[in-house]
């Protein structure tokens, strides 16, 4: 059966009366079970019939007046019954004399129906038409700055400020939204979200210190759906010790509606005043929440269409990059050769690879050039850095998630396995994988299943993955760091990338290829380097290796004249150090062992000198074990 709830003004309070029978009889007359004591009211006046879905009212009094006013409609009640609406207003009395207004409050049988709640109000309901016409006057003039808005904390500042605007003996507005991303309707995901109080100008301004919220207003909007205006917050069944310690001496809430669902509540208080709020406050803010839910309604939308934008214009550029094909790969030095005859021999197969090599050497570079060698070059390559995302943003990052499966899941979002399914899926540093992810990364190897955050069934996809490690990644199954069994899945073919100290004849040919590539991303001219700078570019051990000599480039390139030669004096100090050993040994004599181990004296002498003695630094920097360099310091005389 639907839910009937009536309110109207009688004997100077507002009086709220719920149906509980299917037949409600209104009149004057003691058997009326909806009592009306003015003398213009007939005994038997009119007769309300509630059904499952609907609410009809007819008019039992000929002689008295009957009408339903439905906004700018009015209808007359004769003979027949009409059907009453949600927020209709029932006019009865005389034909030409006063009357009495009841506003008509539907609901369904499982939701209360929307309540005007005027409470402990007997001496301050009453007409103020006066500030009715100026609170008119001031409403065209605030939905004009909320419609200027074009976001949604520009919406909601306009939104409080109008509320001050409207409501004069208003000291606080605190705007309460409910979170769209909890599937729950519960208390819980309605959050405060702003709080503008009234300046010394009368305007309102952000509060310079924390305020106090309470939360009892907007929880009684929320559970009984209703107006809430209260000068006496203990009868009104408000008063709670946050309330009475915030000074609250009169309060109003109103609901924000999308439909029939709350999507907010705008709370105004009267801090430190004694004059309490009326219904012509609860009027005009009525009248204010009506165009400010449209309003918040579509700047959450807009929001939404904007983020979504980015979001998508951000996938369509890492698909373009995903799809562009790689730089060749340089280099022509014995090392290289062997590596891209492996290329070759790998690239046309579906098995997982496990590219090695330290920091810098291009294993990305190398990952690209066997995905665009493959069947599967069509398709997209995909590169995701296990080490740069936290374990609950990788997994959803790889595997992706459904909407509402983690706080901030708004939308479903589809994992880099699903993206590159039928082309390649690039895992650099995959020794930093959490644990708990390793399970599900087998998975996928074994059964080419991978299940979003979640859901509840797996998805099948084509993926062929390859991975990169700069460590021992059998060290670390020893740690327990690892997985074995997923070891063994990805090392199906291990690729080694050398280290630019073990290719230096390729050095030569990076640098003339650097040279011109961001000479033209930059729109510089093509730099010349002179020949001792280019032997001590080519001569330096580089533990940076390609991406070290990479921004050595860079840098050479910005710092360089138009037109002029590169000297070693524009070199960075650490290679600059380099030429004075180089120097320093050339300058010595004796035979060619005698003058290496003297280079190598003072370059392992000045790196522990820059680690403060710390051998495990040392040995890193000059690439070698630190056993290796316990040997070389016994040999050279320097342990």
């Amino acid at each position: 059966m639907a839910r009937l709830s009536l309110q109207y003004a009688q004997a100077g309070k507002s009086t709220l009366f719920h149906a509980d029978r299917d037949i409600v009889l209104i009149g004057r007359g003691a058997q009326a079970d909806l009592v009306l004591e003015e003398n213009f009211v007939a005994a038997r006046h009119a007769q309300l019939v509630i059904s499952q879905s609907e609410v009809n009212v007819l008019n039992l009094s000929g002689r008295a007046a009957s009408r339903v006013l439905r906004g700018d409609e009015v209808i007359e009640l004769g003979e027949t019954s009409v059907e009453l609406l949600a927020r209709d207003r029932l006019e009865l009395g005389m034909a030409a004399g006063p009357t009495v207004v009841l506003n008509v409050l539907i609901g369904a049988e499982d939701e209360p129906a929307h309540v005007v709640d005027l409470r402990s109000l007997a001496d301050v309901v009453g007409a103020h038409t006066s500030r009715q016409d100026a609170a008119l006057k001031e409403l065209l003039t605030v939905q004009s700055r909320i419609g200027e808005a074009d976001d949604l904390d520009g919406v909601l500042c306009r939104v409080a400020d109008a509320a001050l605007d409207l409501v004069p003996r208003a000291t606080h507005v605190t705007l309460v939204l409910r979170d769209e991303t909890t599937k729950t309707d519960k208390l819980g995901s309605y959050v405060p979200v702003l709080t503008r109080v009234r300046g010394n100008d009368g305007r309102g301004t952000t509060p310079s210190s924390p305020v106090q919220i309470t939360r009892s207003v907007f929880r009684k909007v929320v559970e009984e759906r209703a107006f809430v205006l209260a000068a006496d917050t203990e009868n009104a069944g408000l008063a709670s010790e946050s309330f009475l310690g915030a000074s609250i001496m009169s309060t109003i809430g109103v609901p924000l509606f999308k439909g029939e669902k709350i999507v907010g509540v705008i709370q105004v208080d009267a801090r430190e005043s004694q004059a309490p709020f009326d219904s012509t406050d609860v009027d005009a803010l009525g009248v204010l929440a009506a165009n400010a839910s449209l309003a918040v309604a579509n700047a959450r939308l807009i929001s939404q269409l904007e983020s979504a934008e980015r979001r998508l214009t951000a996938e369509v550029n890492f698909l373009k990059g995903a799809r562009r094909a790689p730089p060749a790969i340089i280099g022509e030095s014995p090392p290289m050769i062997r590596l891209s005859e492996q290329l070759k021999k790998v690239s046309p197969t579906r098995v997982s690879v496990l590219i090695e090599g330290e920091t810098g050497t291009g294993k990305e570079l190398v990952a690209a050039a066997l995905h665009h060698g493959s069947p599967r070059a069509n398709r997209l390559f995909v590169a995701q850095n296990c080490a740069a995302l936290p374990a609950n943003l990788l997994e959803s990052e790889l595997f992706g998630h459904i909407r509402g499966a983690f706080t901030g899941a708004r939308d479903d979002k589809r994992g880099l396995f699903e993206v590159a399914d039928g082309g390649s899926l690039f895992l650099d540093e995959i020794a930093e994988l959490p644990l708990e992810l390793q399970g599900k990364l087998l998975r996928v190897l074994q059964e080419g299943e991978v299940r979003p955050l979640g859901a509840t069934a797996s998805k099948q996809v084509d993926v062929r993955i390859i991975a990169a490690c700069n460590i021992d990644l059998e060290a670390r199954v020893r740690e327990g760091k690892f997985r074995e069994d997923l070891l063994y899945r990805l090392k199906v073919f291990p690729l080694a990338v050398p280290p630019l100290r073990e290719r230096q004849e390729d050095i030569p040919r990076l640098i003339r290829h650097f040279l011109k590539h961001y000479a033209i991303e930059f729109g510089f001219p093509e730099a010349r380097l002179a020949q001792n700078t280019l032997d001590l570019l080519t001569d330096y051990r580089w533990p940076g290796n390609v991406r070290q000599l990479q921004n050595e480039v860079q840098r050479l390139l910005i710092e360089a004249e138009p037109g002029a030669i590169v000297v070693p004096d524009m070199l960075s100090p650490d290679i600059q150090r380099t030429n004075g050993l180089v120097e320093k040994a050339r300058r010595k004599r004796g035979s060619l062992k005698q003058m290496v181990e003297e280079v190598e004296r003072h370059l392992v002498s000045e790196c522990l000198r820059e680690h403060d003695g710390n051998k495990t630094a040392t040995a890193k920097t000059l690439g070698i074990t630190r056993e290796g360099l316990h040997k070389k310091l016994k040999l050279l005389g320097l342990s």
